[in-house]
């Protein structure tokens, strides 16, 4: 299937270009994605952790507490967090209770760091990674970081507002038709036929990957 074909089936759910424009989700540009401290991305990063599976709005409003207790989420200190440290964490009623997703804190501080010590800054990697190969990306978050498999990489992206697709069921359901997939993507082999789509889908439309996932998204009905 084209991109103009996806669009259509969009409009037979949706009033009219303008809706599905302002459905865009919004993108960094470059400098945006460089402003942010390495704290930040490693906040956004636990956020999105803990945000896994649970009510966003409740994360988001205890988000404040966990600043706090993780020291506005400094890499350097945050990975000498030790099992004391987590027992104590674990009294704090101010803060979502999860050992298991308060483990991946040190964790993804570490991957935070040496992506630092690496590239200069988390910013200057995520600008610098291609967009054609954002899978790329994906997989690379999952193997050095802590619960970040599944969406949970694309998810964390969309955040922060690096460009990438999404593998919503709806997005799925559209490139199974498209018959790009028979499932939703996780093999390599699968993640690389997804990509190539949405590269081919980009040269056709010219919008950004996230601007694409969404109006595949769209054309399987009104979300």
């Amino acid at each position: 299937m084209t991109f103009e074909q996806h669009w259509q089936n969009a409009l037979m759910h949706h009033q009219d270009d303008a809706s599905i424009r302002a459905r865009f989700p919004s993108v960094a540009s470059d400098a945006e994605l460089l402003a942010q401290t390495d704290a930040q991305y490693l906040s956004l990063i636990c956020r999105r952790v803990f945000r896994a599976g649970m009510k966003h709005s409740v994360v988001d409003s205890k988000w404040p507490a966990f600043e706090e207790a993780f020291w506005s989420f400094d890499p350097m200190a945050c990975q000498l967090i030790d099992d004391s440290r987590f027992e104590e964490l674990m009294r704090n009623t101010s803060l979502i209770r999860h050992w298991g997703k308060m483990k991946t804190v040190p964790i993804n501080a570490m991957m935070v760091s040496d992506i630092a010590r690496q590239h200069g800054s988390v910013g200057a990697f995520l600008a610098n990674w291609p967009e054609h190969d954002i899978v790329g990306l994906w997989l690379y978050l999952k193997k050095h970081g802590a619960h970040l498999g599944g969406d949970g990489a694309s998810r964390f992206l969309r955040m922060v507002g690096k460009d990438t697709f999404v593998l919503t069921d709806d997005v799925v359901r559209a490139l199974q038709n498209a018959n790009v997939v028979s499932k939703k993507p996780t093999s390599l082999r699968d993640l690389k036929l997804t990509q190539e789509y949405f590269n081919q889908l980009q040269a056709e439309s010219d919008l950004p990957l996230s601007a694409i996932s969404m109006v595949l998204a769209l054309s399987i009905g009104p979300s």
